[in-house]
């Protein structure tokens, strides 16, 4: 009732809030009418966090989609090849801005799964975290943040009460275009993309002309980010940029001129498309030439066994997918312009990366449901035909801790800090979600606290990635972990140990078979034991429940329950689940 009482307050109050930002946004001189601001030596900080995208599926890891502006990025900065996100959204949010495993946070699942009496599963960033918001904002920064935010707004913790000075926010994710409408079934997305979205805490109608007539999402997002960014510059502040993009989240939906222009491209089959992927990933030095492509999933069928209307059906899957990526890079060609244009960009730390591996959800097949296909009246999943080349060359998908579930692409540029011999540099040293909290507030110089408005924080758990970025050896001292549904994994050196819920350990050497194809758990027991017992310290330590299923099937959907029943204790939290929108 009363987050229902919140939203009706600001619903009411709305107008006159758009009115008043509104017009102090007209008061924002264009970028080219604007004195430069003084120099300061703090760098800007920009993250973007894309959703659900594959580790290949970028043009500086391997994919055919043209992706210019994301090439550019990566010249001029440094890619890593070995960064981990977690395998689900609200987790990866919750670690990448607080810099604590996600569970520490609070967001041990995503943020509409509560556990009764959890410390690590209660759907809301803790008091006891910090937002990187927070750190800068108290250490003179402006803060800002345009896109996704998925950690517990309906729970008392929205992005305005985090840190976030500026914010134009969806709840949860789902919408991309102001007139979204689709009818058709019983969909949860459906109703989240009549939400309004959310500028500055007000809730604002998607067609409110603060907005907009026509807006696509992922460059609504860059425009209102740029729009605080003058904001800085006029407060003469150094400034956090939080970009959480909520493409290329279904429903897969994009610019239908994007979508024409992909039409065609993907009749060559997911076969041969995952093959050049590995091809290209060889020749570009991303991966060893020893390590194999991981065989096509039991589910999917061999593209030449389909009929030219079913091959017809998944190119316009795929088309509307790839039309979201190379958005998604127009997106970042215009942040980078307009950061260029502004004089900032010199001295700009920018991340990009995305919250988990490639989405495979309702099944081999996905979604296609809607007319035309990727337009406002649609509904269209990738399914794991196509999310298997987006996961190229590895395994597995979101929800699992395999490397196809949590290896993300990692691209960070900064002109001024990262050396000249370092740009375009491939970095392979394994590098962890966690991370970007300790690098950026070593290069800003804010300060962690260990007390905040009278809670009693709990120390980061990641490392700065300056050594890396400067060709260094990180020299990481403890291992890295993972749990989500039961699925776990610990990194530890060359060594991970991984496991399939409800599955017993598996352990692969990473230098020597990061597609995890030989598992040698049964000749190195020793290494399981020990790597197995730092999980369990780890998951004591940092709140991780034990997970009551279900399980999952190899799409990352409800696997059905064996002999009809569920597991012992699993169907309260199953009710939770229900309504979990991935």
């Amino acid at each position: 009732m009363a987050i229902r009482r919140v939203r009706s307050f600001w619903l009411a109050a709305a107008a006159s809030v758009l009115v008043a930002w509104a017009a102090s946004a007209r008061r924002v001189p264009a970028a080219s009418a604007q004195a430069a601001a003084p120099p300061n030596t703090r760098p800007n900080v920009v993250v973007v966090l894309v959703d659900d995208m594959g580790w290949s599926d970028i043009g500086p890891f391997g994919s055919e989609i043209a992706t210019p502006s994301l090439d550019a990025l990566g010249r001029r900065g440094v890619r890593f090849t070995q960064f981990y996100a977690t395998p689900r959204c609200s987790p990866t949010r919750a670690s990448l801005l607080t810099g604590l495993y996600s569970h520490q946070a609070g967001m041990g699942h995503l943020d509409n799964v509560i556990r009764r009496g959890s410390l690590g599963t209660t759907g809301r960033l803790n008091d006891q975290s910090v937002t990187m918001a927070e750190v800068l904002r108290d250490a003179g920064y402006f803060t800002a943040m345009s896109g996704k935010w998925h950690l517990g707004q309906d729970n008392g913790t929205p992005p305005w009460d985090r840190g976030f000075e500026r914010t134009l926010s969806l709840r949860a994710g789902g919408l991309y275009f102001p007139n979204q409408n689709y009818t058709g079934g019983d969909n949860a997305l459906a109703s989240r993309a009549k939400e309004p979205l959310f500028l500055n805490g007000a809730a604002t109608p998607r067609d409110a002309p603060v907005l907009g007539s026509s807006w696509y999402a992922t460059y609504l997002w860059t425009e209102f980010g740029l729009k605080f960014v003058d904001e800085a510059r006029q407060a003469n502040k150094p400034f956090f940029l939080y970009l959480p993009f909520n493409a290329p989240h279904f429903p897969l939906m994009a610019p239908v001129e994007l979508i024409a222009k992909n039409r065609g491209k993907y009749k060559a089959g997911w076969d041969r498309m995952r093959q050049e992927r590995y091809q290209r990933q060889i020749r570009m030095g991303l991966i060893d030439a020893k390590w194999p492509l991981s065989p096509r999933e039991p589910d999917t069928p061999p593209w030449d066994s389909l009929s030219d209307q079913q091959k017809d059906r998944f190119d316009d899957q795929m088309a509307v997918y790839a039309a979201m990526i190379e958005a998604i890079d127009t997106a970042v060609g215009t942040l980078v312009k307009g950061l260029e244009a502004r004089g900032v960009l010199d001295n700009t730390l920018i991340f990009f990366m995305s919250d988990n591996g490639a989405n495979a959800e309702s099944g081999p097949d996905g979604r296609f449901n809607g007319d035309p296909p990727g337009g406002p009246n649609s509904d269209l999943y990738l399914g794991m035909n196509w999310a298997a080349v987006g996961n190229t060359p590895f395994r597995r998908f979101k929800h699992f801790t395999h490397e196809g579930g949590i290896s993300s692409p990692l691209i960070v540029s900064w002109p001024r800090g990262i050396a000249v011999n370092r740009r375009g540099a491939i970095e392979r040293q394994p590098a962890h979600v966690i991370d970007i909290m300790a690098t950026v507030t070593a290069a800003t110089g804010a300060k962690y606290p260990s007390e905040y408005k009278g809670h009693a924080i709990q120390p980061m758990e990641g490392m700065s990635l300056r050594a890396a970025l400067d060709g260094r050896p990180l020299n990481r001292p403890h291992p890295l972990f993972w749990e989500h549904e039961g699925n776990r994994a610990v990194r530890s050196g060359d060594w991970k140990s991984v496991s399939l819920y409800p599955e017993a350990w598996e352990l692969y050497d990473i230098a020597a078979d990061r597609v995890e194809r030989h598992n040698v758990a049964a000749q190195h027991p020793d290494i399981v034991k020990r790597l197995s017992d730092e999980w369990d310290a780890w998951a004591k330590r940092t709140n991780v429940d034990p997970w009551p299923g279900p399980a999952r099937l190899p799409w990352g959907d409800n696997a059905p329950a064996r002999g009809g029943r569920q597991g012992r204790g699993a169907f309260a939290f199953k009710t939770l689940l229900t309504n979990a929108v991935r």
